[in-house]
């Protein structure tokens, strides 16, 4: 089963006119607590992005979004907490394709980065690319400015587990 994201902001493609649309959509107090669990960070403080949607056919559209995220996350070293700010640009192809049609065109293609996402629905969730996003953008081993990582000194017996293990069984 697909993981369900933690937010969702609908919009009805059908709806769209030949001048396209722009959006602001941000995340309310709630959405981002559901956002900072799942993505694991201690808090996320905005979550906001001003999205364009043009429309080129009646089955392709592209996506244009600028998405700023204030995260909170743990530094790696120490714990404390690391504030950073994500400033992203976020575009997709669609292409609106039926769902029977799928199978039937591509059926063993592979999907490739430069390739338009093929959505089934013309309702498109707006935040799933923004959520996408983000994710790969948090830094996994955030720091405090300035922290360094020091490994204990070679003669630090104590340090390794290894050594604990060691020090138990030789006891015994």
């Amino acid at each position: 089963m697909v993981p369900q994201h933690p937010w969702s902001h609908f919009y009805d493609l059908s709806d769209l006119s030949e001048a396209g649309a722009e959006l602001v959509i941000e995340a309310t107090a709630e959405q981002r607590a559901r956002i900072s669990e799942w993505a694991g960070v201690v808090a996320v403080n905005r979550f906001m992005a001003s999205v364009a949607l043009r429309r080129h056919s009646s089955a392709r559209f592209s996506y244009h979004a600028k998405l700023i995220v204030d995260v909170t996350q743990s530094c790696v070293v120490t714990l404390e907490p690391v504030h950073s700010q994500l400033n992203l640009d976020v575009a997709r192809a669609l292409h609106l394709i039926k769902s029977s049609s799928k199978s039937a065109e591509h059926p063993s293609s592979p999907a490739s980065d430069d390739a338009p996402e093929e959505i089934e629905d013309g309702r498109y969730d707006l935040a799933a690319p923004l959520l996408e996003e983000f994710a790969l953008a948090l830094d996994p081993y955030p720091r405090c400015p300035g922290v360094e990582f020091e490994p204990p000194p070679d003669g630090d017996t104590q340090a390794s587990p290894f050594a604990v293990l060691k020090a138990l069984r030789e006891s015994n």
